[in-house]
């Protein structure tokens, strides 16, 4: 059995797990209208190559990526483009950005797709092309464009795949990996093929999920990748604490994984990558988790990108009157969307309608009391009770404000931190 390690702090919030795993994953249908917009990932946004009026099948790439980090998006029903045009978009602030708006017309006629069975035979340079062509993005995280991720200039020898899932209430990977554990592993190899690293392939799974544990230990069989089990706790699957976890190394503040010989991507990742590349699909759709008090049918969804999430919580018969807000993500790392009429992107893999009884409102925020709980909670091991003096001397010394409460000015020093008076950070201050 493979070492496992731990990681500083850490909390075990309520899973809330088991209200959305009670069916198989179902396809929740075609909407009226589909928004798709040009920015669902970090890097440049894509530029359309439609207009208002084309017909576009699905699967058909409508806009196309700018830059090297970017990537194309592709329609994800066949109908006729309305508009391009400003709408609100998930994100905190309820922002607007351009979209391409489709009417679909319900025959769901979709461009000829053709796969690579033989991908073995594409140079690097070929499959990585292929896969940014299909829009694959980081479907675990903040959206980073795949293709770039998985073209590292120094040499790696630990390929991670990212099994989780330690948020409370989300389990589209979970679902992912019991239904479809043997496509996930095919797409796995396809990142083996790219990245060829020099030592292991592990699969990191949180030992919450043993139903999904079973699936994919049978779906590595005869192979080299490993599937390895840890203890639960919140936040294991962040890369970085991940990384700590299965071989004992840290990556620096402001360092890439990549920069110790690792590459990490999510099984939703891989599992596109797969259908991209053997199948010839582009990511145009994507697994879901659907739940909260309010909704009725708490479950996963095949859900197809630019779905407007109004439209998606009529059809999981949701009750407006009791949700107390709308959440996209999880409770930890979610946001509260200002608008239900955003569509679904490459990186939403929960909608959370809760009641005010399951998730009430934040207490109103209080004066530190210096009790320390925070700093053993940290899973980077930050001192968030010295950011007062942390803002003012880096402006000084020239360091990036919260280095100066991170663990790299010294584990010694945090015991005497923490024992400041009121006078002995006044005095740092100034």
């Amino acid at each position: 059995m493979r070492q496992v390690f731990d990681i500083p702090g850490g909390v075990h919030p309520p899973e809330n797990k088991l209200q959305s795993l009670s069916r198989p994953i179902a396809d929740i249908g075609i909407p009226p209208q589909l928004i798709h917009p040009l920015s669902q990932h970090i890097g440049a946004p894509a530029v359309p190559v439609v207009a208002v009026g084309d017909r576009v099948l699905k699967g058909q790439k409508i806009a196309d990526a700018k830059g090297f980090v970017s990537v194309p998006v592709h329609a994800a029903s066949s109908g006729v483009v309305c508009a391009i045009e400003r709408r609100a978009i998930p994100h905190q602030s309820g922002m607007t950005a351009t979209c391409i708006v489709i009417e679909t017309d319900g025959a769901d006629e979709a461009v000829a797709m053709r796969g690579h069975p033989d991908y073995r035979e594409l140079e690097a340079p070929a499959l990585l092309e292929l896969i940014r062509n299909a829009g694959i993005a980081g479907m675990g995280g903040a959206g980073f464009p795949a293709a770039v991720k998985l073209g590292p200039r120094s040499p790696i020898d630990t390929l991670i795949i990212n099994g989780t899932e330690c948020e409370p209430y989300i389990t589209a990977d979970d679902a992912l990996m019991r239904e479809r554990a043997a496509d996930i592993i095919a797409g796995v190899k396809i990142l083996q093929h790219l990245i060829k690293p020099s030592a292991c392939t592990l699969v990191g799974i949180e030992d919450n999920k043993p139903e999904s544990i079973a699936a994919m230990q049978a779906a590595v069989a005869g192979t080299d990748i490993e599937i390895v089990s840890f203890p639960t706790k919140y936040p294991s699957g962040g890369e970085k604490q991940l990384i700590q976890i299965l071989t004992g190394r840290e990556v620096k503040s402001g360092g890439l994984p990549a920069d110790i010989g690792v590459v990490c991507q999510n099984l939703g990742t891989a599992n596109a990558v797969y259908r991209a590349v053997e199948l010839g699909e582009p990511l145009i759709s994507r697994v879901t988790t659907v739940t909260g008090d309010s909704v009725a049918q708490k479950g996963n969804y095949d859900v197809r990108l630019g779905t407007p999430v109004r439209w998606l919580l009529g059809r999981c018969d949701i009750d407006r009157t009791a949700c107390s807000r709308l959440v996209m993500g999880g409770p930890m790392m979610g946001f509260t969307l200002q608008d239900d009429n955003v569509p679904v992107v490459k990186t939403t893999n929960c909608l959370l309608a809760p009641t005010a009884k399951e998730l009430p409102p934040p207490q109103p925020a209080q004066a530190c009391i210096r009790c320390g709980m925070c700093a053993e909670a940290c899973p980077v091991s930050l001192l968030p009770q010295q950011y007062p003096a942390g803002a003012v001397l880096p402006r000084v010394q020239g360091r990036h404000p919260p280095s100066a409460a991170r663990k790299g000015q010294g584990r010694a020093r945090q015991t005497t931190l923490r024992g400041q008076t009121g006078t002995d950070r006044a005095r740092r201050s100034r």
